[in-house]
C-alpha cells in the first residue's frame, strides 16, 4: 500500500516497539529472575491498587447505562446519511472474536474446577455450597463488567472517527477534548498511545501464553505428539501464518470472514454439547448461578476481602479486571472502526448484551459439563492437581458426548478463535502507528505484519518465563495506567458531545453535526440558534 496510510508514526511505532523488546528480551534470557520480579509486582499491584479495579469496573457499568438511556443514546456514530457498513451477526462475530478468543474455552471449561477447591468467601473447599459457587464467578468475570470495560472506550473513539472526522485512529486523538489538541499531539498524547499498545500486547501475550498450551494437549491427545516446547513454538508461528494471511487480506476479507466461521463453528458446538451432554443438569445448574450472580452482583463487584485477606478477589476478579483492561483500547479501537452508522444506544446494548451472552452460554455449557463431571465422580480437580489445567480440559473434552470428534472441533475452534483475536490486535496496532488513517482507510501490509510478529514473540517469552504468575502480571502492570487514561477519554467524549448536541433543538435526532477533518461545518453549538 502507498500513500499516507503507508507512513507511520515514528514518535509513536519506534518507542513502542522498542519498549517490547526492552522487556521481552532479558526476560526470555532470565526466565527465574524475571518471573520472581514480576511475582512481586503482581502482589504489590493487587494488594494496593485492587479497589481501584473493582471500582472502575461498577464505574463501567453504570456510566454506559447512563449513556445508552439518556439523551444521547440516539446519536449516531456517523453522519446523517451513514449505515452500518456490516450486519449483526458479522458486528456481533468480529467484535466477540477479537475481545474473547481462546481463552474463553480453556477458563470455561477450568474455572469452575478451580473454585470448587478455592472457593470464595471463605467457603470450605469441595462443599455443597462451593460447588453451587463454582459455576458463578466464571459468568461474572466474563460477563457485564467485562463487556461494559470493553465497550468503554468504544464510543468515544467511534464518536472522534465518524462524528468528528479525526484523521487518526489513536485514544489520544479521542481524548482531545479533556487534554487539548495540542497536548493530544505533544508528548502527552504519544505517552497515551504507547501505553495503550503496550497494554494491548501484554494482554494478547496473556491470551497466547494460556491459549498455546491448551493446543499442544490437544494436539497430544488426538495425535499423540509429546507435548514441549518445540511444538509450541510451531503452533505460535502457524498461528502467526493464519492471522498473518488474513491481516494481510485486510478487514473485509479475512477478519469478517474468520470471524463469522469461528462464531458458526462455536455455536455448533456450544449447541451439540447442550443437546448430547446433560440437558437438564446444564439449565438447572445455570439457572441457579444466574440468581446467585444477580443477587449478590455489587457484593462481588467490591468484595477485595481486607480481613481474611484469602487472596481470592486479587488472585481472580481484579486479575480479569486487570486483564480486560489491558484489552479494553483495543477492543475500542477494533469495535469502533467497525461501528460506523450504528447509534451509541445500538452499541453499548448490542456489545453488551451479545458479549455477555455468548461467554455465559459456554460457561453455561463447558463449566456446566465440567462441574457435572466432578460432582458424578470425573476428579476433575485431582487430575487438574496432576497433569495441569491444559491436559485436564483435553481430558473433559475427551469425555464429551462423540468426544473425539470434539477435539478436533476445539482444535480448529482455538486456532481460528486466537487467531481472529490475533489478527484484530495486530490491524489495530498498525492503525495507531500509523501517522493518518481514517475511519475507511487500512494501515499498511508491512506495518500490519511487524506487529504480528511482535504478538507472537511476547507470548513465547511469557511462556518461557512460565506460570499463570507471569502472565497475570503482564497484564496487571499494563492495565493500571489504562485506568488514568480510559478515564480521561470519557471525560473528554463528554465535553465533546455536550458542545454538539446540548444545544441542538432535538438531542434526540441522530447525527445533526457534520465534521470535515475535525472542523464543524453544520450543526448548531452552545448558544446559537
Amino acid at each position: 500500500m502507498n500513500g499516507k496510510n503507508s507512513q507511520i508514526d515514528p514518535l509513536i511505532f519506534w518507542p513502542a516497539l522498542l519498549v517490547v523488546l526492552a522487556i521481552c528480551i532479558p526476560a526470555a534470557i532470565n526466565p527465574e529472575a524475571s518471573g520472581a520480579v514480576l511475582g512481586k509486582m503482581l502482589s504489590y499491584i493487587t494488594s494496593s491498587f485492587g479497589w481501584l479495579y473493582l471500582i472502575f469496573g461498577l464505574g463501567a457499568v453504570i456510566f454506559l447505562i447512563w449513556l445508552a438511556m439518556g439523551k444521547y443514546g440516539n446519536v449516531k456514530l456517523g453522519g446523517p446519511d451513514d449505515k452500518p457498513e456490516y450486519s449483526t451477526f458479522a458486528w456481533v462475530s468480529m467484535l466477540f472474536c477479537a475481545g474473547i478468543g481462546s481463552s474463553l474455552v480453556y477458563w470455561a471449561i477450568i474455572e469452575p474446577i478451580y473454585y470448587i477447591q478455592g472457593p470464595p468467601f471463605g467457603i470450605e473447599p469441595y462443599s455443597q455450597t462451593a460447588f453451587e459457587w463454582a459455576g458463578v464467578y466464571g459468568p461474572f468475570h466474563w460477563g457485564i463488567t467485562v463487556w461494559a470495560i470493553y465497550c468503554l472506550p468504544v464510543v468515544p473513539i467511534a464518536y472522534s472517527m465518524y462524528v468528528r472526522r479525526q484523521n487518526t485512529m489513536r485514544i489520544s486523538t479521542a481524548s482531545i477534548g479533556a487534554i487539548g489538541e495540542k497536548n493530544a499531539k505533544g508528548v502527552l498524547g504519544k505517552a497515551f498511545d504507547v501505553f495503550v499498545m503496550f497494554g494491548l500486547i501484554g494482554g494478547v501475550g496473556t491470551t497466547l501464553g494460556l491459549g498455546t498450551p491448551m493446543v499442544s494437549a490437544l494436539i497430544n491427545r488426538i495425535f499423540n505428539v509429546p507435548e514441549s516446547m518445540t511444538l509450541n513454538v510451531i503452533i505460535v508461528l502457524i498461528w502467526t501464518l493464519i492471522f498473518g494471511a488474513s491481516v494481510y487480506r485486510g478487514l473485509d476479507a479475512g477478519i469478517k470472514h474468520l470471524s463469522t466461521f469461528n462464531t458458526y463453528l462455536a455455536l455448533i458446538l456450544a449447541g451439540f454439547i447442550l443437546l448430547a451432554g446433560p440437558t437438564f443438569f446444564l439449565f438447572n445448574n445455570f439457572t441457579n448461578v444466574l440468581h446467585l450472580q444477580f443477587q449478590n452482583f455489587i457484593a462481588m463487584s467490591l468484595w477485595t476481602d481486607p480481613i481474611a485477606k484469602g487472596g481470592f478477589p486479587q488472585g481472580w476478579t481484579i486479575f480479569y479486571w486487570a486483564w480486560w483492561l489491558a484489552y479494553a483500547p483495543f477492543v475500542g479501537l477494533f469495535v469502533a472502526r467497525i461501528s460506523k452508522g450504528r447509534t451509541i444506544k445500538q452499541t453499548i446494548l448490542g456489545m453488551v448484551t451479545w458479549g455477555t451472552a455468548g461467554c455465559w452460554l459456554y460457561f453455561m455449557v463447558l463449566g456446566g459439563f465440567s462441574t457435572h463431571l466432578e460432582i458424578n465422580g470425573g476428579q476433575m480437580t485431582a487430575l487438574m492437581s496432576e497433569v495441569g489445567p491444559a491436559r485436564a480440559i483435553a481430558a473433559i473434552i475427551a469425555a464429551m458426548p462423540a468426544g473425539g470428534v470434539l477435539l478436533v472441533g476445539f482444535l480448529i475452534l482455538q486456532f481460528v478463535f486466537l487467531a481472529t483475536t490475533l489478527d484484530s490486535a495486530a490491524y489495530t496496532l498498525a492503525s495507531i502507528a500509523t501517522k493518518e488513517i481514517t475511519g475507511e482507510e487500512e494501515p499498511a501490509r508491512w506495518n500490519r505484519f511487524i506487529w504480528c510478529a511482535v504478538l507472537a514473540g511476547a507470548g513465547l517469552t511469557l511462556m518461557v518465563i512460565g506460570g499463570l504468575g507471569a502472565l497475570q502480571t503482564s497484564s496487571v502492570i499494563a492495565s493500571l495506567p489504562l485506568i488514568i487514561i480510559l478515564t480521561v477519554l470519557c471525560f473528554g467524549f463528554l465535553k465533546h458531545v455536550k458542545e454538539d448536541y446540548d444545544a441542538v433543538v432535538s438531542p434526540l435526532v441522530a447525527s445533526t453535526v457534520v465534521y470535515e477533518k475535525g472542523v464543524r461545518v453544520t450543526g448548531s453549538t452552545r448558544g446559537e440558534s
